[in-house]
């Protein structure tokens, strides 16, 4: 009799422990889940590399490739991740005419366009030899 009352304890304070544990994983999934639908809003921009000057500057070794920076779209503000080169942003619009243009120095991570901006437009992000190319839309 002893044994029964010590197995339905044991059960019974398992039960309690795994409905706390399930508690949490469900407030932890729920948590997650808020966060990323609202990360969700910021779109990833996808930009080209183009060369300006072709001449090397090297002294004779191979190079890496230059990477194109991440930048996302959140509505007007265009979002940089940290610690980058300084580049000149250039907005363009369809006839290829500069909208908007501002310096976007290395410790910046955000820049908020003119609300007055609204279509499809070029965005362009000039750095010493380098520039990028890609295309968004307001």
């Amino acid at each position: 009799m002893l044994q029964e009352f010590s197995f339905s304890h044991n059960f019974a304070v398992e039960n309690h422990l795994n409905r706390k544990v399930m508690k949490k994983l469900l407030l932890f999934l729920f948590g997650a889940f808020i966060l990323s639908t609202s990360v969700s809003a910021q779109e990833l921009v996808p930009l080209t590399v183009s060369i300006i000057d072709e001449q090397p500057v090297t002294n004779g070794f191979p190079r890496t490739p230059i990477t194109a920076p991440i930048v996302y779209i959140d509505d007007y503000t265009l979002l940089f991740e940290a610690n980058h080169p300084e580049y000149a942003l250039n907005i363009k619009d369809e006839n290829n005419n500069i909208v908007y243009s501002t310096a976007l120095y290395s410790t910046q991570t955000q820049v908020v366009l003119p609300s007055t901006l609204s279509g499809d437009y070029q965005i362009e992000l000039v750095a010493d030899k380098y520039y990028f190319c890609g295309y968004i839309n307001l």
